[in-house]
């Protein structure tokens, strides 16, 4: 069960509430809060429609939502709403970051069925789950088919909530269409993004430019961007204070991708908490991997472009070390670290150009250092 029950008032208080988030922390508290209060009444309606289903698919899906995550999206809408002045209602952030988390978990659940991927947030995957289940029940077919479907299933439900709830959420505010515009925008940017990397991968590509578009689509907008621009629309934020808002969101977002791909390629999973080498394994179009071969063209490294090129084969333990040695020896790891430190840095620029005071300034700087493993040097009237 989720608990105690709460009303969605009684989470995030009445509009104009004293108790609106006045830190990260309070917000991304103020999210988990309204989110076990939503998931326990979509539970409850999901029961009503049949026991089996509620047990078996929207229990999982409440019980991964829950289970956590950085709650990044979340936090960056709360950092827009404080940018563009903290107007309106404050419920409506911690609305729109609970709608993120959801949608989060729809992506997550899909990405980890199409990548095969056993472990996430250090627990079975949504559809290693599922497998898990057919095989103790003794159930017909084959478990591999059972768990896919039903994990997308699972994210498609996910998804419909997520949406359910933005909806509501615009519907109530004053500037509701223009957050459907961006949630709108925000869902086709995410499909795209991972086509593209599906289609990256079965290409073999190795381009520098796709890579750094499939991180834009796949994680720079719906990480950062859309997100910041979420929460400063919800506070309604002028255009030009919106855009410096877009600006430093894209940077941000970028950065974060890059990190993810060095920790998905050199991290410890037990801090990561997903194992460490499938994009690698698989041969994923990073940019990190479109460095490497990149440098490894230049300067004639044959034996580097052996180990990093499409036809490589050897998906072992050993091929994937190969591989991590091959991305130390081009530079490429060094080179991407370089571009993250400076992404941040940008992201902080751009947003001191939009926010409201130098709280907030300093809130998105400790944020981003957060995201990206990065500590951007502060603006200088908010240090």
């Amino acid at each position: 069960m989720l608990g105690p029950r709460a009303t969605r008032s009684e989470t995030v208080g009445p509009p104009g509430a004293v108790g609106a988030p006045s830190t990260v922390g309070d917000a991304t508290a103020a999210v988990d809060a309204f989110l076990a209060s939503y998931l326990d009444d979509r539970l409850q309606e999901a029961r009503q429609m049949d026991a089996v289903f509620a047990e078996e698919v929207a229990g999982r899906v409440a019980a991964f939502v829950l289970r956590g995550g950085k709650r990044l999206r979340t936090a960056f809408v709360w950092c827009g709403w404080l940018a563009a002045g903290r107007g309106g209602d404050p419920g409506t952030p911690v609305r729109i970051g609970a709608a993120l988390e959801l949608l989060q978990a729809c992506a997550l659940v899909h990405d980890d069925v199409m990548d095969g991927s056993p472990v996430r947030r250090g627990a079975p995957a949504v559809h290693a789950d599922f497998a898990r289940a057919h095989r103790e029940a003794g159930l017909r077919g084959s478990a591999a088919s059972y768990s896919a479907t039903a994990a997308v299933l699972a994210g498609d439900l996910a998804l419909a909530w997520a949406d359910d709830l933005l909806t509501e959420t615009a519907l109530a505010a004053p500037h509701g269409d223009r957050l459907h515009r961006e949630w709108r925008a925000m869902r086709s940017e995410m499909v795209a993004g991972q086509y593209l990397d599906l289609r990256a991968q079965a290409t073999g590509s190795s381009d520098g430019d796709e890579a750094r578009t499939i991180a834009t689509l796949k994680s720079a907008l719906y990480t950062v961007e859309r997100p910041l621009a979420l929460g400063a629309v919800s506070a309604a934020a002028d255009a030009r204070a919106t855009a410096a808002l877009r600006s430093a969101g894209r940077c941000a977002g970028l950065a974060f991708q890059l990190r993810d791909d060095l920790l998905g390629a050199f991290g410890d999973p037990a801090l990561t908490g997903k194992p460490a080498g499938e994009d690698l394994s698989g041969r994923k179009l990073t940019y990190l991997l479109a460095v490497a071969v990149r440098r490894a063209t230049e300067t004639g490294d044959m034996e580097g472009l052996a180990v990093l090129g499409p036809d490589q084969a050897d998906h072992t333990e050993e091929g994937v070390d190969r591989m991590r040695a091959a991305l130390e020896a081009t530079g490429a790891r060094a080179v991407v670290e370089d571009e993250i430190a400076a992404l941040a840095a940008s992201s902080v620029r751009h947003f001191a150009a939009g926010a409201a005071d130098a709280s907030a300034r300093r809130e998105f700087a400790s944020l981003v250092e957060r995201a990206v493993g990065t500590a951007p040097a502060p603006d200088r009237e908010g240090a």
